[in-house]
């Protein structure tokens, strides 16, 4: 019944599985892929046909986490799988960005790649399975896919690089790097770093590359053996007649047009040429239906990237005029809204970015539910792109794909230099809204949140920049050009953003439009990037050098205090009873952790006082010889029992109220009267005595006892019983 494959390596230390055959046989292609014990399925099915007028490949990649697979059922109501979490869609992005240089230019039929976490063992991230598994499957599905890729993940500790780290390896590696590529070259990088050079970040770049090399032969393997029939693909149609026709028509007009430096005067020159060209072709558009819109456009598309591409490769001078290593005009600025707890403009060219952060506390931590279990994350980092931003009408919602992608970079490029949370107990929200675009506006998030954190007075370690570096390669000739335009970024070959301080890289992204780039192109990539990272540092510099020493005055203030772990019991209350009234009574927040640590937090100083000494008040043990401030709460015959510290009574008997004798206790207090006492005795059973006489009831300052000392014989010790 089944036709069973399998290919099994040892790799990484583990034993990786594919296998196809088994499930899911009516797709295209379908590989299991286990690594350790987790086991991703990976199918991929493609159309036969091409849909009419379809003008781009409707590639569609989905990676999707089941709770099952850990064997966990998961939280809220409807307790099944919602919408994708944000793993889901950077994985998702992730298998995208690698494998879809890889289809022929003139294919356009839809293709859907699904990949299921089905088992996950708490230690092998799925996300390189996944890839691996896609690959294969795509390999096998006789689509026409010029791979097959691997993907590996590299850690570096010690001075030493790691392959596929666990995920507790992870939480000690200085780097998380995601490299993937063919047998010949790199098509895709991913990290986030502590601060490592741009040597160790190629290093570790080669040293993923070389690793995957055994992968991609077993795919091949596996193929040899159960691949499908390749498609046959129809034979495109001869245009060079069409393709000269439209040079005629509009070759002055483009080259005219991409010498505007403003952008918005730029496209709509670049529009008006495109227009004259469809008019022109109306009547042999009319008459031969195989030249549609598409054709056409596709064909200009070319030729504006002919043009583009030439000049840079020729000339060394790019759309705006500026030079290859040149960095456009930045302008940062801070504190640009009045009631945010910090907030920067930053400018680079065309591009701008709004950022801004907010300051919270405990309770503002973000609650995620992932497959190795629930945790809480204290930073978040939004990045939205509205439509106006390129002069365009748009559609309005939820975050897509390219958003979350590109907060995450953002993220991660500045989480290496955030301060510890023993330092700075705040939950840190930073949003980027970005208000111009044209090229590189997650570099602007990332230069942006940097100063709006330092706006708001968190102690950064150091400043972080950004840049997006670009690439033109016609055939051994290569420019790599700095600071990118959106339309350098669109005709060119690689987006390749580089992040970090002036110790060393935070974040590196690539992306390879072509297939694949060699060593010696990142590596002058990379020291190309290094400069730029300076310049734009040194121009950020001109609106903060570092943390403001002083919250915002809106800003939360937090307070840390710590308590034996035996006193939470006391400090919460039975059912909750004390904590909720310190709360309504001060007006704080109040965050209590397992390990006594409290955190007192409110934009009134007074506030986080009244607090802290309520709390101090009810854990705090009496000290013999102190003298304390407190209410009369009770009148026995025998004396008055005053309440000194917290909820603690203390009893002064009244031989102890004054130096003359007392016939009554309220002849010389009442209940509700402050009093001040002096902590005389703590007996065995944590009972108190006090003293009012030996006070200064006007000052509080303590003076001589007057009183002679007790005579008599000695007390004698009580024979034991037997």
């Amino acid at each position: 019944m089944f036709n069973i494959h399998r290919k099994e390596i040892e790799w990484g230390g583990r034993t990786l599985v594919l296998e196809t055959g088994h499930v899911a046989r009516q797709a295209s292609g379908a590989v299991m892929a286990t690594y350790g014990d987790t086991t991703v399925l990976c199918t991929v099915v493609g159309a036969k046909s091409q849909r009419p007028g379809q003008d781009f490949f409707p590639l569609t990649v989905n990676y999707q986490e089941k709770f099952y697979a850990a064997g966990k059922i998961p939280g809220g109501f409807f307790k099944r799988e919602g919408r994708p979490s944000e793993k889901e869609t950077l994985t998702s992005r992730l298998i995208d960005r690698p494998i879809r240089p890889l289809f022929p230019d003139g294919f356009k039929n839809e293709v859907q790649v699904v990949c299921t976490v089905m088992s996950y063992d708490m230690e092998n991230d799925s996300d390189i399975v996944a890839m691996i598994g896609a690959s294969a499957a795509l390999t096998l599905s006789g689509l026409p896919f010029f791979g097959p890729i691997a993907g590996a993940k590299v850690g570096y500790k010690d001075g030493e690089y790691i392959l596929n780290p666990t995920i507790e390896e992870l939480k000690e590696s200085e780097l998380e790097l995601t490299v993937a590529g063919t047998r010949e070259a790199v098509l895709m990088v991913e990290s986030q770093a502590k601060e490592l050079s741009e040597e160790v970040m190629l290093g570790a770049v080669v040293f993923g590359h070389e690793q995957q090399q055994k992968v991609i032969d077993a795919i091949i393997d596996l193929a040899e053996a159960a691949a499908n029939e390749p498609w046959e693909l129809p034979e495109g149609r001869d245009n060079t007649d069409l393709k000269a026709k439209i040079a005629e028509i509009a070759e002055d007009d483009l080259r005219a047009a991409y010498a505007i430096t403003a952008k918005q005067d730029r496209v709509l020159s670049i529009k008006a040429a495109k227009d004259k060209v469809f008019e022109a072709l109306a009547d042999m558009m009319a008459e031969d239906a195989e030249i549609t819109d598409q054709l056409v456009g596709g064909l200009l598309k070319k030729l504006e990237s002919d043009i583009v591409r030439g000049n840079i490769i020729k000339t060394g001078k790019r759309i705006d005029g500026r030079a290859l290593d040149e960095v456009r005009t930045i302008v940062s600025e801070v504190g640009v809204l009045p009631r945010t707890h910090g907030s920067a403009l930053f400018t680079r060219g065309e591009t701008q970015g709004m950022v801004v952060a907010t300051l919270g506390t405990g309770d503002d931590e973000q609650i995620i539910d992932a497959l190795e279990g629930s945790y809480r994350s204290g930073f978040m980092l939004h990045y939205n792109f509205p439509p106006y931003s390129v002069g365009e009408c748009g559609r309005m919602g939820s975050p897509g794909r390219r958003e979350i992608g590109h907060g995450k970079l953002a993220f991660r490029a500045v989480q290496a230099v955030l301060p510890p949370k023993e330092e700075f107990p705040y939950t840190i929200r930073l949003v980027s809204e970005i208000t111009e675009s044209n090229g590189s506006s997650s570099m602007a998030t990332v230069c942006g949140s940097a100063l709006a954190m330092m706006d708001a007075g968190v102690p950064i370690t150091r400043p972080v920049s950004g840049i997006a570096m670009g690439l033109i390669k016609e055939g051994d000739d290569f420019a790599v050009l700095s600071d990118i335009l959106g339309d350098e970024d669109h005709l060119g070959d690689m987006d390749f953003k580089v992040a970090g301080t002036e110790k060393g890289v935070t974040a590196l992204q690539m992306d390879i439009k072509i297939n694949g780039i060699t060593k010696e192109i990142m590596e002058v990539a990379l020291q190309q990037a290094n400069g730029g990272r300076a310049h734009i540092l040194a121009e950020m510099s001109k609106a903060l050098t570092g943390a403001r020493e002083e919250l915002s005055a809106h800003a939360p203030r937090i307070e840390t205090i710590k308590i034996p772990t035996d006193k939470i019991r006391e400090v919460i209350g039975t059912g909750g009873k004390v904590i909720r009234e310190i709360v309504e009574t001060t007006g704080a927040k109040i965050d209590i952790e397992d390990d006594g640590t409290i955190k007192i937090a409110s934009a009134d100083l007074a506030k986080i006082d009244q607090a802290k000494n309520w709390i101090l008040g009810i854990v705090a043990e009496p000290e013999v010889g102190a003298i304390y401030k407190g209410k009369v709460v009770r009148i026995m015959d025998f004396g008055a029992f005053v309440n000194f510290m917290g909820s603690r009574d203390g009893l002064v008997h009244i031989s102890e109220l004054v130096e003359e004798r007392v016939e009554k206790v309220t002849d010389v207090v009442n209940e509700g009267d402050e009093v001040y006492v002096k902590c005389l005795e703590i007996d065995g059973r944590g009972k108190v005595r006090l003293s009012m006489r030996v006070v200064n009831q006007e000052t509080g300052e303590e003076i001589p006892d007057a009183r002679p000392p007790k005579s008599g014989p000695p007390k004698k010790d009580r024979p034991k019983r037997d």
